[in-house]
């Protein structure tokens, strides 16, 4: 079954009108305004008693195909409290490297994602790090000096302050060349209880970005592989990268509400890993390429996950106006008075990428979806 070509004009719009490039504030400020510098790469959760909570992570100017050669990389991975989206965020927790080593020394600090687990009652902190060790024996020749490979270790504790790293453990990696490098984790918890954990993964060759997806079963403790690639890689701005960000549940109302549930999924996309050059006598547009994927959309049905089909094939849907055009790491939530909010890192004119973010009221949201 397929969505008819109106529902995907709403769910355009809706994606549209949340991820407004223009009418978006700063969240939070990267520590330098320069290329390189930005916050993100993290999720929003809100509590029972409506408190909104943001993490992600500080990533500092810095070259990944040379480890901590260029820079430092990422540094810092923090959760912010706040009572409401328009009031004081306040840092609750953060981890540095060295407190995240724990089988070994950390090069940089990845994507992370923070849930409440519904069963357990425990949040839960997935968070990604290139570890200092090496490539497969086969492959060793192709690592570069001062570069690591990338996993994603969680951790839990009954509060967000109360996270422990005594509790930290890997749970996802790969000794496969065409996926060795796992990062970015996007972790939802499906009606049974399981677990469902999205990730980024790049082959050893760093010619592709891909989203993965592992799955911990309702009263197991270890993750399983499920799929290397839910989402496939288009044709043209995302030929190289798809790597999806977030999972946003649409509400049954409008013309949404006789259907099966539904999701919208946000992606980063890329039509490079490294900048190309353009044809100064053609048509410029933004491209992507890696550390400034562009934004796009896809969906699927609950029932049929991990069966998710693109929306935005020929163009991204999201660009910033300023600098390279990168807008990326898009996290939504839908509020308990039923207000859409979202998030992103939106590249800035000195290069900088912020977390910004912008408020889309109920009305708006169910006028698009009537």
């Amino acid at each position: 079954m397929n969505l008819t070509e109106k529902h995907l004009d709403q769910l355009r719009e809706l994606g549209l009108r949340l991820i407004d490039q223009h009418s978006a504030t700063i969240l939070v400020n990267p520590q330098k305004n320069e290329s390189g510098y930005w916050f993100g790469g993290g999720n929003i959760i809100q509590e029972e008693n409506g408190n909104i909570l943001i993490c992600g992570r500080y990533r500092n100017a810095g070259d990944s195909t040379t480890g901590i050669g260029a820079g430092e990389r990422g540094l810092e991975f923090s959760i912010f409290s706040g009572e409401n989206i328009n009031g004081k965020f306040e840092k609750i927790l953060s981890f540095t490297k060295q407190d995240l080593a724990h089988s070994s020394g950390i090069v940089s600090i990845e994507g992370g994602c923070l849930i409440k687990n519904k069963s357990s009652g425990n949040y839960e902190l997935f968070i990604s790090t290139e570890k200092e060790i090496a490539y497969p024996k086969q492959l060793i020749n192709f690592q570069k000096p001062g570069t690591g490979v990338w996993s994603i270790d969680i951790l839990s504790g009954i509060s967000p302050e109360s996270i422990n790293l005594k509790s930290v453990q890997t749970i996802a990696s790969s000794k496969t060349g065409n996926t060795l490098h796992v990062k970015d984790p996007v972790a939802f918890q499906s009606g049974n209880g399981d677990i469902q954990l999205l990730y980024c993964n790049h082959p050893f060759s760093w010619a592709s970005s891909n989203t993965g997806l592992s799955r911990r079963s309702y009263g197991n403790r270890s993750f399983e592989l499920i799929s290397d690639s839910v989402l496939k890689r288009g044709n043209s701005w995302d030929v190289a990268c798809s790597r999806i960000t977030e999972k946003l549940q649409i509400p049954k109302i409008g013309s949404f509400k006789s259907l099966p549930d539904l999701s919208l999924y946000f992606y980063d996309g890329a039509e490079c890993l490294r900048s190309l050059d353009q044809n100064p006598q053609a048509s410029k547009r933004p491209r992507g390429y890696s550390c400034e994927e562009l934004g796009g959309l896809a969906w699927g049905w609950d029932n049929e996950f991990p069966n998710i089909k693109p929306i935005s094939t020929d163009f991204p849907l999201f660009i910033s106006p300023h600098g390279t055009g990168c807008s990326r790491y898009v996290s939504a939530i839908f509020l308990k008075n039923g207000d859409l909010l979202g998030t992103w890192q939106q590249s800035q004119k000195d290069g900088s990428q912020p977390l910004v973010r912008h408020l889309l009221d109920k009305t708006e949201v169910n006028r698009i979806l009537e």
